[in-house]
């Protein structure tokens, strides 16, 4: 699964890597992006348009609307037959943004948090899907990011990671908003072996309630126990 994520750059590098997006004048950076938080996406019904959304998908058909933050992930297998995401992965599809995600590895009795990023340094371009709870003339918008089995440099951390896209032209196409289901399957992929680096951070990143950059802070991997 992606359970945390970081959005920490500056508005000229998202111009750069995507020239076309309307960004506004000042973008909210998190080291430590949770579950229920709000955080950045390209979606597909306004695909020029850097928007603002919360993680962890509420269903259109959501009773009350709360964001338990359950529906933060989605796996691509079987994705277009569950009941939260069979609309949201034919009608409103998203690209999340990130500079880095996380994930955590057991070294014996311990949980440690490796922060993981593009060899190349571009910014993550992961799949997602969102959805619209409508209360009144009131729209409350959310997301979850899709997940596929890992890929070789991920495998030694976790069985599962975020689908990224590694070209425009996968990513202008899953923001087409009349995408045949077909084809929007199709781009649900591992990545490629080889495009990842990963290295070990603070525990502090455990809490959500750490936000600061300190968080990035490469350090040394704990003794082996063999």
């Amino acid at each position: 699964m992606c359970g945390r994520y970081s959005f920490s750059v500056a508005k000229e590098k998202v111009q750069e890597q995507l020239p076309n997006l309307e960004t506004g004048e000042n973008l909210r950076n998190s080291y430590n992006i949770a579950p229920t938080q709000y955080a950045y996406v390209i979606a597909n019904d306004k695909p020029k348009k850097l928007q603002y959304f919360t993680w962890g998908l509420v269903p259109y058909w959501s009773r009350d609307g709360k964001n338990s933050g359950k529906l933060i992930n989605a796996r691509a297998e079987g994705i277009e037959v569950k009941p939260s995401f069979r609309v949201p992965i034919r009608q409103r599809r998203c690209v999340v943004l990130a500079d880095s995600f996380y994930e955590w590895r057991r070294i014996g009795k311990n949980k440690v948090p490796y922060r993981i990023f593009l060899k190349d340094g571009k910014l993550l371009e992961m799949a997602g899907i969102f959805d619209i709870w409508q209360q009144g003339s009131l729209g409350h918008r959310s997301f979850s990011i899709i997940t596929t089995p890992p890929n070789q440099e991920m495998s030694g951390l976790h069985n599962r990671m975020p689908v990224i896209f590694e070209n425009e032209v996968d990513r202008n196409k899953w923001l087409e908003p009349n995408l045949p289901l077909e084809e929007a399957l199709s781009l649900l992929k591992t990545p490629s072996d080889d495009i990842l680096k990963f290295y070990r951070v603070s525990e502090r990143l455990n809490s959500p309630k750490n936000n600061s950059a300190d968080l990035h802070q490469e350090l040394p991997e704990l003794p082996s126990l063999f």
